[in-house]
């Protein structure tokens, strides 16, 4: 079997704050190989997008940094490389789609002159060689009237169109791996669909594998091989997305899936049932399963130590005393 494109062992980015550190990923290990694409799934601030920018090498130093562990993206490790190096890489090799595009465009330029700056760094073209691609990337996102809408700013722009330049902006180099940081969050229900399908048939034609991250699990079950369930700063639970889905095992994964709303019949819902307690601080984690005070399954080895990812088949792990 081919090396995974992207595998990440044991990374710890840490924040050093006045309050003390938070450690919000702590020994994250994951695989994604060519052409795939990993769901990365959890609430709020349990470390999926520090992951990411942890692979992209834009964790703000010195208040952040990475301070443990590897992410070797096609036999490299970013990890060791100068930031003249990444700079190559950055929306070369990996690109990345941010969760809101007002805030991660540029509101004084227009769309054309932002998705030409990773083009013309990169590409070598010429000034019409670049903006003639330009507008080829906004007509292959669907964008209608391309050659006018490369002229506009982003606040012209519709919330969905803006999402559209963003994937235009990630795809323009053509990267072997394309983060999505919660790209839907901010539309609406039918505009969510509308870009899901567009960057699954976008990575079949680039041939871009996918890093996915989203708290939605019916994105993951549409449009992933593989899922990570992140906790706390912790990879949970890891497996094919079939074998999730019908068989979840760590208590926090059967949490999620109880909490999405069902059907009963005659359009009536199931009330749904709530993961009992708050997700913990940082700051203040207990010592043992970072879970252990909203899981119904404790028991005492879940006080006295933080479990490991126990292998319980191929391609499924889970970090549950339950599975010693």
């Amino acid at each position: 079997m081919a090396a995974p494109l992207l595998e990440i062992q044991d990374l710890k980015t840490f924040f050093f704050t006045r309050k003390g550190i938070v450690k919000a990923v702590d020994g994250v290990n994951l695989s994604l190989r060519e052409g795939e694409t990993l769901g990365l799934v959890g609430e709020s601030g349990c470390g999926k997008t520090v992951t990411a920018l942890s692979i992209m090498r834009l964790i703000s130093e010195p208040i952040g940094r990475i301070v443990e562990g590897s992410i070797c993206f096609e036999g490299k490790n970013l990890v060791e490389a100068t930031e003249s190096e990444m700079r190559k890489i950055r929306g070369n090799r990996i690109s990345m789609i941010f969760q809101e595009p007002m805030t991660s465009l540029n509101p004084v330029f227009k769309v054309g002159d932002q998705i030409s700056e990773a083009i013309q760094l990169h590409q070598g073209l010429q000034k019409k060689e670049v903006w003639d691609h330009a507008i080829e990337m906004l007509r292959l996102v669907g964008i209608p009237s391309p050659e006018k809408r490369v002229n506009e700013y982003p606040h012209q722009m519709s919330g969905g169109m803006r999402q559209r330049v963003m994937i235009a902006m990630a795809l323009s180099c053509h990267p072997k791996l394309m983060i999505a940081d919660e790209p839907t969050t901010a539309l609406d229900v039918t505009i969510q669909a509308q870009i899901l399908d567009l960057i699954h048939r976008l990575k079949e034609e680039v041939g871009s594998s996918i890093l996915l991250i989203t708290h939605n699990l019916g994105v993951v079950a549409e449009v992933a091989q593989y899922v990570g369930v992140m906790y706390a700063g912790h990879v949970v639970e890891y497996s094919a997305v079939v074998g999730l889905f019908k068989n979840p095992k760590h208590p926090y994964t059967l949490g999620l899936f109880q909490s999405i709303p069902k059907k009963k019949g005659f359009g009536q819902r199931k009330r749904l049932q709530a993961i009992p307690g708050m997700v913990p601080d940082l700051l203040k984690l207990p010592k043992g399963c970072k879970f252990q005070d909203r899981c119904v399954r404790a028991f005492q080895r879940c006080k006295e130590g933080d479990p490991p990812l126990f292998n319980l088949q191929e391609d499924h792990q889970v970090r549950c005393w339950l599975y010693e």
